[in-house]
């Protein structure tokens, strides 16, 4: 059986014939090409392995096409605003959407917006999942990195505003990219910032577990598979190598290129690097990372999903209509016609309780059923009472017979 085919997906600003190509990763032939508009950075994601998803640069709408029909005009998802950053749910169930200083989560099955948190202050400029999709991670220019859950964002209380499970707050200048490792919400997560520092959090418990200073901007970050490198790419375009398994064992380090010269690339020389992705197979920096320099604003390297090379392969479903509303036909989107939305959870119509309601009745009926188990019931509970009484009753008399039995025998004159 053939390995499968590692593909690098980049999208260039200035290409006058395409706005998004593949490349076969090892041997860089070209694979396909889409055409129309200019993607913006951090703005390419791949949509259940069916759909590639663009952000435009500086634009109100995200270009969309399906993976095997290249040649196809793109179609058009409309956003409130220029998007500034965007991902996809790893199960292909949501899109998450940075525009200005809010994020946007779209339900990929119905278009509905589900959710806008507006917790940054200043533009977002980099979204991730975490690997199964539980938890999500926001960067801004507000030097701030928040960690989502998305349990907690689905099923907040309408009338309350939705809180991160961790603010991260140790960057003291924009953050310019994030990395989130393996191992769902136990996994480890790198941010970059132009204070020139790279941190590594552990996402169950907020911690900061390393934070490595530079002599230059950090503009891009990424580890490999097994997460024994962390690779940082500075604004000089050089990119360092951070070996995590034999860092020392102080929090706050300083990186030393006059030591770890073996550990410096130097390639790029105009301008910084921007984007930096490390292929499968762990073969080394040259050989499976892509970068992305000047007009190119995104790179990506990821497995060939089927769609992309079966020139027979369809999309299960059709891209909705997306809402730029909440509550889209409340608020002047075009209400759906001709089918109907089944949801689950608190965005359903009509009032249901929330989880948190039914979790407290939940306990109720659960106590409620060990009391009458263990108990029986206040009833039976006095008639058990009135037993043991009784019995204690009966004990203290026959005590009371054997002392006055045995005193007499004692006493008996002889």
């Amino acid at each position: 059986m053939a390995a499968p085919m590692e593909v690098a997906v980049c999208t260039d600003s200035a290409a006058q014939l395409w706005s998004c190509i593949v490349w076969e990763l090892h041997s860089g032939a070209n694979l396909l090409t889409y055409r129309g508009g200019q993607a913006g950075p951090r703005g390419l994601a791949l949509l259940n392995g069916e759909y590639l998803l663009a952000a435009q640069l500086g634009k109100n709408y995200i270009s969309a096409w399906e993976l095997q029909r290249k040649d196809q005009l793109q179609q058009k998802i409309m956003c409130p605003g220029p998007v500034t950053c965007l991902t996809t749910s790893p199960n292909g169930l949501y899109v998450l959407a940075g525009i200005a200083e809010s994020i946007y989560l779209w339900e990929v099955s119905t278009g509905n917006l589900l959710v806008i948190l507006s917790r940054h202050y200043q533009d977002v400029s980099c979204l991730q999942f975490t690997g199964d999709g539980s938890h999500f991670l926001s960067g801004g220019k507000d030097c701030l990195v928040l960690a989502w859950s998305l349990c907690s964002v689905l099923q907040v209380d309408p009338s309350r505003t939705p809180a991160p499970r961790h603010v991260w707050s140790r960057h003291t200048l924009p953050i310019t990219d994030l990395h989130c490792g393996f191992g769902g919400p136990l996994a480890r997560v790198a941010t970059s910032s132009l204070d020139q520092t790279v941190k590594l959090w552990e996402v169950s418990s907020g911690e900061l577990l390393l934070s490595v200073l530079f002599d230059v901007g950090i503009m891009a970050v990424t580890m490999d598979l097994a997460e024994h490198h962390l690779f940082c790419g500075g604004s000089d375009g050089s990119i360092f190598q951070v070996d995590l398994c034999t860092w020392p064992g102080q929090r706050e380090k300083a990186f030393q290129p006059e030591q770890d010269s073996g550990k410096v690339f130097r390639g790029h020389r105009c301008g910084g690097v921007l984007c930096l992705e490390v292929g499968s197979d762990g073969g080394g920096l040259a050989g499976s990372t892509a970068w992305r320099l000047g007009p190119v604003t995104n790179a990506s390297i990821m497995l060939a999903p089927v769609s992309m090379l079966s020139s027979d392969f369809r999309p299960g479903l059709p891209l909705p209509h997306f809402n730029k509303h909440l509550l889209g036909a409340e608020h002047g989107d075009e209400p759906h016609r001709g089918g109907f939305t089944l949801r689950l959870g608190l965005h359903q119509q009509g009032s249901e309780p929330s989880h948190l309601e039914r979790a407290a009745q939940l306990h109720s009926v659960m106590s409620g059923t060990m009391e009458k188990s263990v108990l029986g019931g206040q009833d039976q509970l006095r008639i058990r009472v009135a037993e043991l009484e009784d019995e204690v009753r009966n004990l203290r008399k026959v005590n009371r017979d054997l002392f006055d039995f045995s005193t007499r025998i004692i006493t008996r004159p002889k």
